[in-house]
Formats: C-alpha cells, sequence, structure tokens
C-alpha cells in the first residue's frame, strides 16, 4: 500500500513540474524563433541546434533546481519572497505571451545572432526557453523538496519538458507551415492565459504564508 502512494506520488510530481514548466518554455512560440534564427541550416544542423538547445535547458533548470536551497540561504530569501517574486514575473511573462507586442530585430541584433557560432546556448536556451520564469517555478519548487526522491521527480519532469520541447523543435518547420503565423500566435495566448493563472496561484500561496508568518512571529 505504501509502495502504491509513494508512486502515485512521484509520478503526480513529474506531471505537475511538467504542466508548470510547459508553458512558461512555450516551445511553440520559440519554433518561430528557431526557424527564423536557423534559415541557411542543413536539416541535420538544425536537428543538432534544437537537440543542443534543449539539452542546455535541462541543465540550467537542474542547475537551478539543486542550488536553489543554497541561494536561498545565502541571500536569506524565504519560501514566501520566492513564491512572490516568482509569482510576479510569471504573471508579466504571460500578459506578454496573451497580448504580445512584437518588436522585430534590427538588422545589426540579426547580424550578430547570425555571426555566433553557437546560437543553441543564446538565446534558444538562455533566455528563449530557461528564462526567469523557468528559473523562478525550479527555484519555487525546491524550496518543498524533502529527500532525494523529491529531486529525482522534478528533475524527471524537466527532463520531460526537454524533451517535448525537442520535439517541438525538430518539427518546428512543418509545424510553422501546418499553423502559421495565426496557429502559433493562438498557441502562445492560451500559454499566456495558463502562466498567468499559475502566477496567481503562485502569488497567493506566497501572500498566504507572508500573512501567516505575520500571525505567528508579529513584529
Amino acid at each position: 500500500m505504501e509502495g502504491a502512494i509513494f508512486h502515485l506520488n512521484f509520478f503526480k510530481t513529474v506531471i505537475l513540474t511538467v504542466f508548470a514548466l510547459l508553458p512558461i518554455v512555450n516551445p511553440f512560440s520559440t519554433a518561430a524563433l528557431f526557424m527564423s534564427l536557423t534559415k541557411g541550416y542543413s536539416s541535420k544542423q538544425r536537428k543538432h541546434t534544437g537537440y543542443m538547445a534543449c539539452v542546455y535547458m535541462f541543465f540550467i533548470l537542474t542547475f537551478f533546481l539543486i542550488a536553489g536551497g543554497l541561494v536561498m540561504k545565502f541571500f536569506g530569501i524565504s519560501v514566501a519572497g520566492i513564491r512572490v517574486a516568482g509569482g510576479l514575473i510569471i504573471m508579466v511573462i504571460g500578459f506578454r505571451m496573451l497580448f504580445p507586442h512584437e518588436e522585430a530585430l534590427s538588422e545589426q541584433e540579426e547580424k550578430e545572432i547570425r555571426e555566433k557560432e553557437d546560437i543553441a546556448l543564446v538565446p534558444l536556451a538562455m533566455p528563449s526557453l530557461s528564462g526567469p520564469g523557468s528559473i523562478a517555478v525550479v527555484l519555487s519548487v525546491s524550496s518543498d523538496l524533502q529527500g532525494w526522491h523529491g529531486y529525482a521527480e522534478v528533475i524527471l519532469g524537466i527532463f520531460l519538458t526537454a524533451a517535448i520541447t525537442y520535439g517541438v523543435l525538430r518539427a518546428a518547420e512543418g509545424l510553422t507551415k501546418f499553423l502559421g503565423v495565426n496557429g502559433l500566435n493562438i498557441f502562445t495566448r492560451i500559454m499566456g492565459f495558463l502562466l498567468i493563472c499559475i502566477a496567481v496561484q503562485f502569488l497567493a500561496s506566497g501572500v498566504f504564508e507572508f500573512s501567516h508568518q505575520g500571525n505567528v512571529n508579529p513584529p
């Protein structure tokens, strides 16, 4: 019985991690950027670039998951503070996705991006896939983990998110042709709405914890 409960909780945490990260990572939105930055690439080069971007994303988020507790202790940041800050960041990103205001890159910016040897790390892995919002989620999750199995659950969730993202990037050419600009915009707005919902939950939890701390330890 206990083993069944453990496995149920294990998969629940993994699934929750994927559903928390996927709207923020938003691979459908990144697919358009990916296609734009890899113009002139061969199919093999494009697949390798997408693969490396997802590998970098996985290691960046895993690093912040493991180092999150140390960072919080070093700077004296409470769990409530992380949740409120993370909620605010995610909410801003969500509103930008729900009501996008696109700014075209200048010729100089496009030239600098194309001249870089490896676009998989910057700008694809960071800040596009593993930006402030994703890092904020991982830091918030890390504050509640207990024992090695908790970290294993979230790391598996990060891995699955990276795998899904790679699948989308690998199929980016077909997706952009099939969905078109309007289809990608619809997906982006849906993801933005989900992000706002997640952000509200983060903020509510953080404010509740601050209020609870105030009742227990009044100034």
